[in-house]
């Protein structure tokens, strides 16, 4: 068999048995990962499993998350298009890919100057021209460019740092994974400037966003 069309097969595996059957509904959040080759972002020696809904290394000590986490994540963004979103923690670029093919214009975050070179290089090889790659200190969020109409944090926080949502306009929304260090809460606030409107999506556990207004070492 073509090795691409089995890559084919597997990603429609993947939205069937574990977006699809898990409950996921946004239809640009389903086409999106319906093309981008996730098997393009984790370690050449996990490719056969990189369709599996699992979480998998993707070195210096980061992960790729599993699919339906990211689909999860991106469906409560609410995006249609045309957005500025800020993402904290670049990683692979996976994520970065499904808001880019969703029709935001990304800021991309990563402190990891290993992971934010190779992220880099792999979504400017994919034809990304909506993406803006910055290594720095996600948690601090990146002021100079704000507001943003979407903050997805990619890693965990002990809480939300002011900061970050002050960084967001008005009606914007911050997703990401708040609580302790071993296991989270997946939030979704809803920023006005007289109130935050804020959900827990469900239970999660993520790698700690290390920074300033983040966790510690």
């Amino acid at each position: 068999m073509n090795i691409e069309r089995e890559w084919e097969m597997q990603r429609e595996t993947m939205l069937t048995r574990d977006l699809r059957g898990r409950g996921i509904r946004d239809a640009g959040v389903l086409a999106a990962m319906s093309g981008i080759p996730r098997h393009r972002f984790v370690l050449p020696e996990h490719e056969q499993t990189a369709y599996a809904d699992a979480p998998l290394p993707i070195g210096d000590g980061q992960t790729i998350s599993q699919p339906y986490m990211v689909a999860l994540m991106t469906e409560a963004l609410r995006l249609k298009g045309g957005e500025r979103v800020l993402e904290i923690g670049t990683g692979s670029g996976y994520q970065t890919a499904v808001l880019a093919e969703m029709g935001a214009e990304v800021w991309t975050i990563e402190r990891s100057s290993i992971l934010s070179a190779s992220a880099g290089q792999l979504l400017e090889s994919l034809g990304y021209e909506s993406i803006h790659m910055i290594h720095s200190d996600g948690t601090l969020g990146l002021p100079t460019k704000a507001p943003f109409d979407r903050i997805l944090a990619t890693g965990s926080l002990p809480d939300v740092p002011d900061k970050l949502l002050g960084q967001l306009a008005n009606g914007g929304i911050f997703v990401g994974p708040v609580g302790g260090w071993h296991g989270q809460e997946l939030v979704r606030i809803v920023y006005h400037a007289s109130k935050l409107e804020r959900d827990v999506l469900c239970h999660c556990r993520f790698i700690p966003l290390i920074g300033e207004d983040g966790w510690q070492y």
